[in-house]
């Protein structure tokens, strides 16, 4: 699904050059939990960025589901990642104007699909998040945990085969933390691909597999299931 090749990518501010990914070769197999770890300013984000089609490198390349879109234009990578990757975020990033339905049927709207359709896909998808009470109230009147359900329920509105999560129990305490995480391991199980940015360890074993970074290049990759460090 995910396969970079010397992926590279430069920030250039006035004279200072500052280099956030330096030949990064980073592959996600269909179905894969993969937990992105490091110290701050490592180019974790930066790299999460890139996958979700979000920035575009330097230079490498990138193939997304089999298609090179290392150099795709604002609008392609827009159209791209149109049902086909969800974003959860630390801050939420909901719309304050809007309440929990709204910002749930947000992206089945640029899909263009049928009212009666984002009608009931909305509704089910609220009533997995067990959050569907809540669903005429706005962000404001939510808890953190409530919030971030909302969020991984806009995430999945689309069906998207791919989910990328960046510190997504960042702003979250323990007991609400713990069961983002199990929503998304359960949407693992059922399939998603998912790429996580943490900082938290116990987050990190919740994947598959974690790949560790630092100074922008991948420096170990640590397989869980078979108890394997590649290095």
């Amino acid at each position: 699904m995910i396969k970079t090749q010397n992926l590279t990518k430069i920030f250039q501010t006035d004279e200072i050059e500052t280099s956030a990914l330096n030949e990064v070769n980073f592959n996600v197999e269909k179905g894969e939990f993969v937990a992105i770890m490091g110290p701050s300013g490592c180019g974790k984000s930066t790299l999460l960025n890139i996958v979700g089609l979000l920035d575009n490198p330097t230079s490498g390349s990138y193939l997304f589901n089999g298609v090179d879109v290392s150099n795709l234009r604002e609008s392609q990578r827009t159209g791209l990642r149109k049902g086909n990757i969800g974003f959860v975020f630390q801050s939420f990033n909901l719309i304050d104007e809007l309440n929990v339905f709204e910002n749930v049927e947000m992206p089945l709207i640029y899909l263009k699909m049928s009212a009666s359709e984002r009608k009931a896909r909305v509704e089910a998808i609220l009533e997995r998040m067990k959050i569907s009470h809540r669903r005429k109230h706005f962000p404001r009147q939510l808890s953190g945990g409530q919030q971030q359900r909302v969020a991984i329920a806009r995430a999945v509105a689309a069906n998207p085969g791919l989910i990328l999560a960046d510190e997504p129990t960042g702003n979250l305490d323990s007991k609400n933390g713990l069961e983002v995480m199990n929503l998304l391991t359960e949407l693992n199980r059922e399939g998603t691909t998912i790429v996580m940015v943490t900082h938290s360890m116990h987050d990190a074993d919740f994947a598959h597999r974690i790949v560790n970074l630092f100074d922008g290049q991948i420096i170990t990759e640590v397989k869980k299931q078979m108890g394997e460090i590649l290095i």
